[in-house]
């Protein structure tokens, strides 16, 4: 029988979950791992959140919502940009999706058609391009050559050489943890204003900055579409909840596509995400072990060889040249889960042209793993 296969199906694998399924493969088997590969944290939501997921399960109904989310979820998201950041936000521009995840899909779909070009920095994570790859949109990879995050001038150059008609930036970023100051920020928006690029900012790492407050594209321009999740601060990952900022001209758009593709967000992961926003004690307490594994990574790790090829100001990854131990980070990384059962992450995820000489780890497991790994790394390389 003859199965007929697209080309969509060809993207590169995202190899964070490959090295996962690996790292699974061996605990399923007794093996004792110490995962860094993956960005989750590894405390469950907060006491509120699950609470409320219990109350709704107990009162029965759940369905389907309004695509653009329940209103009362719409308007805590609104009212969490003027307590957090001093903007004000209708709750009308809200969009709820079902994660970050549909929420780039969304975009990329609402404001792009396939052949248009659109930038991402490379490194970057690796779905937007994957995604954008599968939409027939022409990706343009900006490499930043050890500059910690995407500037003004890198959409300039890559815009005079061919016209872009979209860019997409992260501020914390992943892989690299990097932070855009918010001058850098602020002269990136007003530079793609003025040449007609459209930008998507992923902030799904707000509220995990170490080192200065966060700073939302929204600041500086209403044509900013920001994309936003409860996954990472708010320890909400499988919940598969996030929410999108959107300029007014988009939010029909948006929402005639997200009908069709998701009827809705999970309800029951609404219901409990409204909660979310008042479990600040709770999840700094948290971060603030992040913090403590920041500083344990940011010593130990250029110690055992893992240079340090970003800024670790925010997120909870370090970001490691590791060309000074192996030449191909992916080989390395299997030989690391194999022989010392620590997992982390190579670089051909987040960058195709130069990964073979990086990885990253992720801190945001326990204090106890965090030293742990480090030590069945050290041992292993000696």
């Amino acid at each position: 029988m003859s199965i007929s296969l697209s080309r969509r199906g060809e993207v590169e694998p995202f190899h964070a979950m490959d090295i996962l399924a690996e790292a699974n493969r061996l605990a399923a088997n007794g093996v004792s791992v110490v995962s860094m590969a993956v960005g989750q944290p590894s405390d469950p939501a907060p006491e509120a959140v699950r609470q409320a997921a219990a109350a709704a399960l107990k009162a029965g109904r759940i369905g389907y919502t309004d695509a653009l989310g329940l209103a009362a979820l719409r308007r805590a998201i609104a009212a969490h940009y003027g307590e957090h950041y001093g903007i004000d936000v209708a709750p009308e521009r809200v969009a709820v999706t079902t994660g970050s995840s549909a929420a780039f899909n969304l975009a990329f779909l609402a404001m792009f058609d396939a052949g248009d070009r659109v930038a991402i920095a490379a490194p970057g994570y690796p779905a937007y391009r994957n995604i954008m790859a599968a939409l027939g949109i022409d990706v343009v990879e900006i490499e930043l050559d050890g500059e910690p995050y995407l500037r003004a001038a890198h959409l300039e150059k890559a815009h005079r050489q061919k016209p872009l008609k979209g860019a997409l930036f992260a501020s914390p970023a992943n892989p690299t943890g990097a932070v855009i100051p918010a001058a850098e920020m602020k002269l990136l928006v007003e530079t793609a204003e003025n040449l007609g690029i459209s930008l998507i900012s992923d902030e799904i790492y707000h509220r995990l900055s170490y080192a200065g407050p966060d700073t939302t594209a929204l600041a500086f321009g209403s044509s900013v579409t920001v994309i936003n999740s409860f996954s990472k601060y708010y320890c909400m990952t499988g919940w598969r909840i996030g929410w999108m900022v959107l300029p007014p001209e988009l939010v029909r758009p948006i929402e005639r596509i997200a009908q069709s593709l998701y009827i809705s967000a999970p309800e029951l992961s609404q219901v409990a995400a409204i909660e979310a926003f008042k479990a600040t004690a709770e999840l700094e307490e948290i971060k603030a072990r992040y913090a403590w594994n920041r500083e344990l990574l940011a010593k130990r790790l250029p110690e055992l060889g893992f240079r340090l090829a970003a800024p670790m100001d925010g997120a909870f990854y370090a970001f490691c040249d590791v060309s000074r131990l192996t030449n191909d980070s992916m080989a390395f990384a299997r030989r690391m889960l194999a022989e010392a059962h620590v997992a982390a992450t190579p670089g051909r995820d987040f960058d195709p042209l130069q990964g073979h000489r990086t990885m990253r780890f992720s801190y945001a497991g326990s204090h106890d793993e965090m030293v742990e790994a480090l030590a069945r790394i050290e041992r292993w390389l000696r």
